[in-house]
């Protein structure tokens, strides 16, 4: 959690994972496609670039309040494959800003067992954000706290392309390949599949993300848009979560 000093603390590793039917379930994995920064500086008559710097604001707010939840994971959708195609400059703005929050938080992630995981292509991004997740992933890889993947320059289908491409690199005979085998070669190899999608702003689309790993996923859509989106609307996302029944294809 943020401490009212803006300090980070860890989760507690004694909370609830779904498993525990004795209180309300935690998914263990949450990932979260970070809609509506634009809209929320328009209704503000402010640039979007405004929209996106609250909505990186929010990060902060959002990682502590999961960490303090018991969350093992936590996927945020960063920028997409798909982003590439806005304008320019609202890329280019977008960019830099990610630096700036990889450069300022990553440290104190650090200093509270935060592992940072990067998730998707690096070779488009500038050598100077290529260093920093570089950095962030490299310094946090022994942490046994909170999971944070950040999904930048991420597309699921690039995801199931790339693996497959890299397993014909490799080798692996026909007869080797299993849905366990081909999960090793995607980004979140070292993640669980994901238990709970939230998506703000109000849509219902997925939007390309974690195609492979929210095949059972429960889905909520908040019309929270980003920036606004943390504490009671979290809350929320939970208690309707625990209202699942999740039968996994099965019969009970």
């Amino acid at each position: 959690m943020v401490t009212q000093s803006g300090q980070y603390m860890t989760a507690n590793p004694q909370a609830s994972k779904c498993s525990d039917i004795t209180s309300p379930a935690i998914p263990d994995h949450v990932a979260i496609i970070m809609d509506g920064n634009g809209r929320w500086a328009k209704a503000r008559d402010l640039d979007i670039s405004e929209g996106h710097h609250a909505g990186f604001e929010n990060l902060r707010r959002v990682v502590a309040d999961f960490a303090k939840r018991g969350i093992g994971y936590l996927t945020l959708y960063a920028f997409s494959t798909e982003n590439w195609d806005r304008p320019e400059s609202e890329v280019n703005g977008i960019l830099q800003l990610a630096i700036a929050v990889i450069a300022n938080e990553a440290q104190q992630l650090h200093e509270n067992n935060v592992r940072i995981m990067h998730l998707g292509r690096v070779d488009r991004l500038s050598s100077e954000l290529r260093a920093e997740l570089e950095q962030a992933v490299t310094m946090t890889a022994s942490n046994t706290g909170l999971t944070l993947g950040i999904a930048f320059d991420y597309g699921g289908r690039a995801e199931i392309t790339n693996a497959a491409k890299q397993m014909i690199s490799d080798g692996v005979a026909i007869d080797e390949i299993d849905e366990a085998k081909f999960a090793s070669y995607l980004y979140t190899s070292a993640m669980p599949d994901v238990d709970l999608l939230i998506r703000t702003g109000g849509d219902f689309r997925i939007s390309n993300f974690l195609l492979w790993q929210t095949a059972y996923s429960e889905f909520y859509s908040s019309a929270i848009l980003w920036p606004d989106f943390y504490g009671e609307h979290i809350d929320r996302a939970f208690e309707s979560f625990n209202e699942r029944q999740r039968r996994f294809g099965k019969r009970v």
